[in-house]
């Protein structure tokens, strides 16, 4: 625990200053941040960073996480995804000159690794371009949930949730987790009331129960990748913590969701 408080405050120290500036410098640091968690899963699957394959992938993931049309006035608000589909076509190419060697199934992996990483991390981007408080307000809701669900499975748990997916998850921590996020959230919103905008206090309770559900669903996601390639962390660069994975995976599908119902 004490390694774990230690390393997830230099950890914190680090992403902040980024977070609050926000901007250029917040794009091209979460840029890179998708970069290693795509990196975390190359390496699961046993293949190389280090390839032809893996830099595609990796760069696949950059393109899409950042706001490209924000910065170059001639390309559409959506060309990271036309830049993301220019490596996917890159990597789909190598099913053509080297078929005997790569096929389909093999491209496929990195193409799925890339745009679960880079399209979280890219609504990452969008949240802070479209206010400070929505990327605290997500932070603290997922940080209320898995704190919750920690606390209350470890004293009361005792129905598994999904033991072949995560033994160690109940569905009291589980429900310990959408009440923390609840009152967390609540208190939040009472403080600065625009965060929710637009939609009204009741019906924003309701949608955190939805962003909380979620985020332990994008918790179990990652759950099933670690259980299904035998390890027991995305990667090693946090002591205590694991990978970048393993810190943003709820993120990775709260943000989105958050886009998706107009939060910003």
């Amino acid at each position: 625990m004490q390694k774990r408080v230690i390393f997830g405050g230099i950890a914190l120290l680090i992403f902040l200053p980024f977070l609050i500036f926000g901007g250029l410098p917040f794009h091209l640091f979460v840029g890179v941040l998708a970069m290693i968690g795509v990196s975390e899963l190359l390496k699961m699957r046993q293949l190389e960073v280090f390839s032809l394959e893996g830099v595609l992938t990796l760069l696949a993931a950059f393109v899409l996480s950042l706001p490209l049309g924000s910065y170059f006035s001639f390309l559409p608000l959506e060309a990271n995804l036309i830049a993301f589909a220019l490596f996917v076509f890159a990597l789909l190419a190598g099913t053509v000159f080297n078929h005997s060697r790569y096929s389909i199934e093999e491209a496929s992996f990195p193409i799925a690794a890339s745009f679960y990483v880079g399209i979280g991390f890219h609504y990452l981007n969008i949240g802070r371009d479209a206010g400070l408080d929505k990327v605290l307000f997500a932070l603290f809701l997922v940080w209320a949930t898995d704190i919750g669900a920690y606390m209350v499975g470890r004293r009361i748990g005792k129905t598994p949730l999904l033991p072949a997916v995560s033994p160690n998850k109940t569905v009291e921590g589980s429900i310990g987790g959408l009440v923390s996020a609840l009152l967390v959230s609540f208190v939040f919103m009472l403080i600065d009331a625009p965060v929710y905008s637009p939609h009204n206090f009741i019906v924003m309770l309701v949608l955190v129960v939805i962003f909380s559900a979620i985020a332990q669903f994008g918790d179990l996601v990652e759950s099933a990748y670690k259980r299904h390639f035998g390890v027991k962390d995305s990667g090693k660069l946090i002591p205590g913590h694991g990978g970048i994975l393993d810190r943003f995976d709820s993120l990775l599908f709260v943000f989105p969701l958050m886009y998706l119902f107009g939060l910003f």
